[in-house]
């Protein structure tokens, strides 16, 4: 009885210190400044301008009356993504400024060592700031990385309960199932405006590119693999799991992202691994194997119906600008040994013709080889504690830990030829392992 009382009590909203406006006023505050440096270098139509503007009162509205169902809609729309500030930014900008206000931020939810690495990791990207050609790219860019390192932390605190992983989990799953039906519907049976989720014959969703489409997809199938096999979260029978697995795979496939492919081959590998090395492990291999077929036996039809085979053989193959790309990170090394501190946040493409298409390469030239040493500290370290967590049988809250280590080593694989440090997903992930890690070490408010 007591134990309630206090779970109540801690779950109040009590009036604020000084110091939680002053920091919810400064957050909101920056919100706006980022829109207005956004707006002013590239504006946009007034009705799409008032439209941000209802819109983030409305969220204010929301998270005010229901701070859950704000945070179900911020996830949800993670599966929108076309310009930055995306809506889903806007809506946990104002969700962590409510947090703040309200003292909802438990930031000692969170491992030391992550919020260390983070906080170093910004503080090395306002050091290279210094250096940079374009201050106002620099400052956006920055302002983006900012708010996901902020974003990932909140989320690690916030996750403390069965209910709120359920929460994330559902708006996840369901922004990524729906954003693949739609988009492969687009490319199958076009209907009005179906060019907006399509790039030529590539599926994009609503992503600026088919190579983010399908690596947003990849997570989800994964965690939803070992949920089939292990069910713990969600209240859904087989048929609907395995609805929803077929049409994120197909929305992968159809993304015709090598690096997704890559990352989906690398998640669903360490899953199998994973599930065959635990206790009654071959029963969910076996199990896991006849969900595979089942998804795959959907696929090949999709494929067959569409006569996508031959393009689908014409991607796999290497293209022509692959070279290129990779002329692109060796120049990134080569900017590092000249800029020790590095040339500034989002100044790769100021002084090359092509993106990093590398994490890696891009944290080393822009923030130097310390910054690409804590970049990859924290990589490593979220690694190591998936695994732990996995060695020790830890879930998220009900989030199975096989499936995110899985999903973290596909992002892994996918960061070493894409740029993913702006990636709303793969934060996400990571903030769900970091949970599970605060759990298994007993952090308190867990």
């Amino acid at each position: 009885m007591e134990a309630a009382q206090l779970v109540r009590a801690r779950n109040r909203i009590e009036p604020a210190p000084v110091v939680g406006w002053a920091a919810g006023g400064a957050a909101l505050l920056g919100l706006f400044l980022a829109l207005g440096v956004v707006l002013g270098r590239s504006p946009l139509p007034l009705p799409i301008v008032l439209g941000f503007g209802v819109g983030l009162l409305g969220t204010l509205a929301v998270s005010l009356a229901r701070y859950d169902a704000a945070i179900a809609l911020g996830v949800l729309l993670l599966a929108v993504v076309r310009i930055e500030p995306a809506p889903s930014d806007l809506v946990f900008g104002v969700v962590i400024a409510l947090a703040l206000v309200t003292g909802r931020l438990y930031l000692e939810r969170v491992p030391l060592s992550v919020t260390l690495l983070v906080s170093a990791f910004l503080a090395l990207n306002l050091l290279a700031s210094t250096a940079a050609i374009d201050g106002a790219r620099a400052a956006t860019y920055f302002g983006v990385t900012l708010y996901l390192g902020i974003f990932a932390l909140w989320l690690t605190a916030y996750v403390c309960s069965v209910r709120r992983a359920r929460l994330v989990l559902v708006a996840y799953i369901g922004g990524a199932a729906l954003s693949a039906a739609v988009a492969c519907l687009a490319l199958i049976a076009p209907f009005p405006g179906a060019d907006v989720f399509v790039s030529g014959p590539r599926a994009q969703g609503l992503f600026k590119d088919p190579n983010v489409f399908g690596p947003f997809l990849v997570p989800a199938v994964l965690i939803l693999m070992e949920e089939t096999v292990a069910p713990r979260l969600l209240r859904l029978r087989l048929v609907p799991k395995l609805v929803l697995l077929s049409v994120m795979a197909v929305g992968v496939v159809f993304s015709f992202s090598r690096a997704a492919w890559l990352n989906l081959a690398v998640g669903t590998v360490v899953l199998f691994a994973v599930l065959a090395l635990r206790r009654g492990g071959a029963r969910r291999a076996m199990t896991l194997l006849v969900v595979t077929l089942v998804a795959g036996a959907a696929l090949f039809g999709v494929l067959a119906a569409t006569s996508s085979f031959e393009f689908l053989t014409e991607r796999a193959a290497l293209q022509d600008y692959d070279s290129q790309r990779f002329g692109a990170q060796a120049s990134g090394i080569e900017v590092a040994v000249e800029h020790p501190l590095g040339i500034g946040p989002g100044q790769f493409e100021r002084i090359s013709d092509l993106s990093a298409h590398s994490t890696y390469v891009r944290s080393l030239a822009e923030e130097g080889p310390l910054g690409a040493a804590v970049i990859l500290g924290l990589v490593l370290l979220t690694l190591g504690f998936a695994a732990r967590n996995v060695a020790l049988g830890v879930d998220t809250y009900g989030i199975g830990s096989a499936g995110l280590l899985a999903a973290w080593c596909g992002l892994l694989a996918n960061s070493s030829f894409v740029d993913t440090l702006h990636w709303r997903h793969l934060w996400l992930v990571a903030a769900l392992i970091w949970a599970g890690t605060a759990v298994r070490a007993g952090y308190p408010g867990r």
